[in-house]
């Protein structure tokens, strides 16, 4: 009941999985896209469900990098099956799988020039994006995906920009986007999204900004989305393109157990897409709640003041960028290193 009164709000439901069998679940549930990252393959590695594959792709004499971007790109592409339907169905407006790129590209301890970051993104977009349907190419809003991202929409990937917590992030690359685009001479098919991460920003003003007054603690993310939905609202409407460019509002998972686990669903329903981890799914199924649109609401002028008088938005994208850009490159080592303990494990099974 509560899924589906969500998605009659006018969101449009996302899995943060590439599971099959969840993907399948939600697809049933009404979710029309999904979303990868190397935290969500490596779980599933661990399982076991996939070593059938993994020791084919073994067999063949794939470096355990190379099997990490082989089961990757597997696991997107079955999941984009599953969603193609909806993909057709709207023209290529939704029914996308997100394919993250290599996250190691910006990782403190191999420090890549900028230049070649940006090189390495623009290779790789075009290598997993081009030509791939409803695959939706990953690149995180750091100084070199920015600069990457306007030569993959001149070439037409449809592009997911993610990393995202500051309006100047949404800024650069919306208007980077935007440029790469108008040099298409066919716009029909041009699609990007913005990821803005929420939950991770009142994790960040709890922490750092505990003056906060206690109507506008854990209402920082919210505001802070909200305010740049309205800003992709006015931006893209005058533009006159077939497909909607959207906002993804993501990392949609409560952190507080005191926290509904639908507090960030139900405060952005009505609009654009909601990308949210398995649990968050599940939970909302089972709580018979009955949505209306909220996107386009914000809390009182007084809420707002104190947030903004607060909040430095430089600092807070600062720390959050180091943060997320650790929680990026770490589960790919991992992601690595649990498939060499796989081939090990594997060849002794022999």
């Amino acid at each position: 009941m509560s899924l589906k009164s969500l998605i009659e709000t006018g969101t449009k439901l996302w899995l943060d999985s590439i599971d099959p069998d969840l993907v399948k679940q939600n697809f049933e549930a009404g979710a029309v896209g999904a979303t990868s990252n190397p935290i969500i393959v490596s779980g599933l590695v661990k399982t076991g469900r996939f070593d059938n594959r993994m020791q084919a792709l073994f067999d063949k004499g794939l470096s355990d990098e190379e099997v990490a971007w082989a089961v990757t790109d597997q696991l997107v592409s079955e999941a984009q099956d599953v969603f193609k339907p909806i993909f057709d169905k709207t023209i290529g407006n939704t029914g996308y799988v997100s394919f993250e790129l290599d996250p190691l590209i910006e990782d403190f301890d191999l420090a890549l020039p900028h230049e070649e970051r940006v090189k390495r993104y623009i290779e790789l977009g075009k290598k997993w994006g081009t030509g791939r349907g409803n695959r939706m190419i990953k690149v995180p809003a750091t100084p070199a995906g920015l600069d990457a991202i306007e030569s993959l929409a001149a070439a037409g990937v449809p592009l997911n920009v993610t990393l995202i917590f500051s309006e100047r992030q949404y800024t650069i690359a919306r208007d980077n986007v935007w440029r790469g685009a108008q040099k298409l001479a066919d716009k029909s098919k041009f699609k990007s999204v913005y990821s803005i991460f929420v939950s991770r920003v009142d994790v960040y003003t709890e922490k750092h900004i505990p003056s906060l007054i206690p109507e506008a603690q854990g209402q920082v993310g919210i505001v802070n989305v909200k305010r740049l939905w309205q800003l992709n609202q006015a931006f893209w409407k005058s533009k006159n393109l077939p497909l909607e460019q959207e906002i993804v509002f993501a990392s949609t998972g409560t952190k507080k157990p005191t926290d509904s686990p639908d507090k960030y669903v139900e405060a952005l329903a009505g609009s654009d897409i909601q990308t949210n981890p398995p649990g968050t799914n599940a939970a909302v199924g089972k709580l018979s709640k009955s949505y209306t649109k909220q996107i386009d609401k914000l809390p009182p002028d007084a809420v707002l003041k104190d947030i903004d008088d607060k909040v430095d938005a430089k600092e807070m994208e600062r720390v959050l960028m180091l943060e997320g850009l650790e929680k990026f490159a770490t589960p790919q080592k991992q992601l690595i290193k649990t498939i060499a303990g796989k081939r090990q494990a594997l060849v002794a099974e022999k």
